[in-house]
């Protein structure tokens, strides 16, 4: 029995080696350029079997990326706007059947009295993208009480309410401000006090110009010459409801496993309630800031992707399985790592997805 132990172990840390190593190699292959990095993850039947990170968080100061350095996550954020939302649900101060008109009596009439909060969880309103309505000689940065001022006076939408899909970062700007009516808290103030501070999350924040993280990376860009270029901020980077979240590998950790235990909601349950399906064959949904599918293999699959100025991120996590991976980097348009690292699991045949990240990373754009 000892012998067939030891050889067991032998042979599982054989595999253990040789997915680290592909992992290790295919990771620096995909940052040519070694200046800037980022973090990765790996969560297998709930434990962590893979972390690497390498580049500058800083290349100024010359200060570098760990687990703990805090990177914007972008459009993963919205997972964290839906979280308020849901919380709120289900203390009985709000609906998902609740319209625009209830937070927002000055809204066009006609779009909000249609437009639920349903549909802003699904990006199935049909508004407007407020990026095509800042002023052309705008040059402050755009908060999301200016998104829904912006929006406020417009009677067009996309398309009828309820009857496509469209990603829409407007949509989330506007539930970050119903979090603030509804609770009487700033969004900042609400998010940590119901979610950050229950979970521990101390290394976790919203973004504001004059607040400090003292582990913060900074966002950079390669030009036309493939040159890195600062590139931390931009005139859409500072609303909080679609992207404005920094957060570490090890806080992320914690959020993921919060949601696996039903610790502050039930994601399954809500999904139920708030979820529509994109493709005709009913393989990709979205709902509280996830593209998600149910397979019998795998049960519930969750994505999504992150890209802003500076930053480029991705999640795929199976709650059921507690398996995950993710991965924050500090450089824009860096996606497209998901298929290889994909291919390298199933090599080592430890997982097979059933989840189009491509088609999900598609929609976001």
């Amino acid at each position: 029995m000892r012998i067939i132990l030891c050889l067991l172990l032998l042979s599982f840390g054989s595999i253990a080696q040789n997915l680290s190593k592909d992992l290790d190699i295919t990771i620096q292959k995909h940052f040519v350029n070694k200046e800037v990095g980022g973090v990765f993850m790996l969560i297998n039947d709930g434990k962590v079997v893979y972390k690497y990170w390498q580049g500058k968080a800083n290349i100024q100061n010359n200060i570098a990326i760990n687990q703990y350095t805090n990177f914007r996550m972008a459009s993963v954020s919205k997972q964290f706007t839906a979280a308020c939302i849901m919380i709120l649900k289900n203390q009985g101060k709000l609906s998902y059947d609740d319209n625009l008109m209830r937070f927002f009596p000055l809204f066009n009439q006609a779009v909000g009295s249609k437009i639920k909060i349903r549909h802003l969880l699904t990006h199935t309103s049909g508004i407007l993208d407020y990026e095509e309505l800042i002023p052309k000689n705008f040059t402050a940065q755009v908060l999301d009480e200016a998104v829904v001022n912006l929006l406020a006076t417009e009677n067009r939408v996309y398309f009828e309410t309820g009857s496509q899909f469209r990603y829409s970062n407007s949509g989330f700007c506007i539930l970050a401000q119903i979090v603030e009516i509804v609770s009487g808290l700033s969004y900042t103030e609400f998010i940590e006090q119901n979610i950050f501070q229950p979970l521990k999350m101390k290394n976790t924040y919203l973004y504001d110009p004059v607040s400090k993280m003292p582990l913060r990376a900074l966002g950079y860009a390669q030009d036309s010459t493939g040159k890195v270029v600062l590139a931390d901020q931009s005139i859409t980077s500072a609303t909080k409801g679609d992207g404005c979240i920094y957060t570490s590998l090890n806080d992320y950790q914690i959020w993921l496993k919060a949601i696996q235990q039903g610790t502050l909601f039930q994601l399954k349950k809500e999904l139920e309630q708030i979820n529509y399906t994109i493709t005709d064959d009913s393989k990709m949904r979205y709902g509280m800031g996830w593209f998600n599918t149910i397979t019998p293999q795998n049960g519930l699959e969750l994505y999504h992707s992150g890209s802003t100025s500076g930053f480029s991120n991705g999640v795929y996590f199976v709650p059921d399985k507690q398996f995950a991976f993710v991965y924050f980097t500090n450089l824009a348009d860096n996606h497209g790592i998901e298929a290889k690292l994909i291919d390298i699991l199933k090599t080592n045949k430890l997982w097979t997805p059933s989840f189009d990240f491509k088609s999900a990373l598609d929609f976001t754009r």
